[in-house]
């Protein structure tokens, strides 16, 4: 199986746990007389079987990053510079919107507000942040599509 397989599978697993989850609550308080729509009990063991699937699975899967090398680096160290350099990127951005906010003034009088950033560099830096980030998130997922989930 392909560690995008193996992704994938987490991602639906993680669904139905949650959907699970769900039906147990609509399930465990009922008026008096009534009967459950579903067994919560037998929800409740279903759920944890796909709990314990779960965990084989990544376990798996980041058994798999951290063993397969790429450019000198584990796929585990690029998914951490992709995830610092995304949470760089929003920062930037947030930065660079608030800068960027116009001010309507309406007489002289009233304060004048002015960015002390520049914002021309700012941009520039953010494009290219991006531009980094993009080609890091390729490659991850290039190698999610060629590499052998690691048993």
């Amino acid at each position: 199986m392909k560690l995008a397989e193996a992704l994938a599978i987490r991602k639906d697993k993680q669904k139905k746990i949650e959907q699970l989850k769900s039906r147990v609550l609509n399930n465990v308080r009922i008026q008096e007389g009534d009967i459950p729509s579903e067994n919560p009990a037998e929800l409740m063991g279903e759920m944890d079987a796909c709990l314990k699937d779960l965990f084989a699975l990544i376990f798996k899967i980041n058994k798999t990053n951290m063993n397969t090398v790429s450019e000198g680096r584990t796929v585990t160290e690029m998914m951490a510079e992709r995830d610092v350099l995304s949470m760089r990127v929003t920062a930037l951005r947030d930065i660079f919107n608030k800068a960027s906010e116009s001010q309507d003034r309406y007489s002289r009088s009233e304060i004048k507000l002015v960015t002390t950033i520049d914002i021309k560099a700012l941009g520039k830096q953010i494009d290219e942040l991006s531009k980094r980030l993009r080609e890091l998130d390729m490659k991850i997922q290039a190698l999610n599509f060629t590499t052998e989930l690691i048993e």
